[in-house]
């Protein structure tokens, strides 16, 4: 499952079977519809059932999303870009992550699709709950509304020019990331990470034009 070539246009197909191969793809806002109601109902019963006052609450729920950064940072470099030696392995790899480096413009899959985005964050979920018990309820919904963050900045870096200059940071972190060496550059919605762990790049490190039109076609 190893691409030689970065496609500027067009999607993988991941799946022969066209049921399958539709439940690859989404739009941002079905997530974005798909858990904000969830984020509110456990927010509302923390705060109301649970008793959790509105201080813990907001320090709680932004503990959430920072803990969701070093969680994104975590699966990007360690899951997603881990060296499987299966071909099973090699074919899990490609469909959560390698299509993505193959198709980077390809803007139904830069948000996991539905199913397996509940799924996963079910046991994100039961496993903050061992941990944090009660306070699941309040922690969990900001490191849901972090991974709503990442993934709608995720979308922008790929399908959008830097809508402001203090963003421009964060594009050429990815762009690189994609264009000039995939094992630096782990962070979306953040570089501090990548900062912590070695692996930010450095400033005086440019983007080759030259060498994104040789591998795009």
């Amino acid at each position: 499952m190893e691409h030689k070539k970065i496609h500027n246009k067009g999607q993988a197909q991941l799946f022969k079977n066209q049921y399958l191969e539709y439940l690859t793809k989404t739009h941002p806002l079905v997530i974005w519809g798909m858990y904000i109601p969830i984020i509110s109902y456990l927010a509302y019963s923390g705060m109301i059932q649970k008793k959790i006052t509105t201080i813990q609450t907001i320090c709680i729920f932004l503990f959430g999303m920072f803990f969701w950064t070093f969680t994104e940072y975590m699966l990007h470099r360690f899951v997603f870009h881990s060296n499987p030696k299966s071909e099973r392995g090699k074919r899990l790899k490609y469909i959560m992550h390698g299509n993505h480096h193959e198709y980077p413009r390809d803007k139904e899959r830069l948000f996991m699709p539905a199913v397996p985005s509940l799924l996963i964050a079910s046991v994100f979920f039961l496993l903050f709950y061992l941990f944090a018990g009660k306070f699941v309820f309040v922690f969990f919904p900001g490191f849901i509304f972090g991974y709503l963050m990442y993934g709608t900045m995720h979308y922008a870096i790929h399908a959008w020019n830097p809508p402001f200059k203090w963003t421009k940071g964060l594009w050429r972190n990815h762009q690189l990331h994609h264009y000039k060496y995939e094992n630096l550059g782990f962070g979306v919605s953040t570089t501090l990470w990548d900062w912590v762990f070695g692996t930010l790049f450095d400033k005086s490190v440019k983007e080759d034009k030259e060498k994104i039109k040789e591998l795009m076609y």
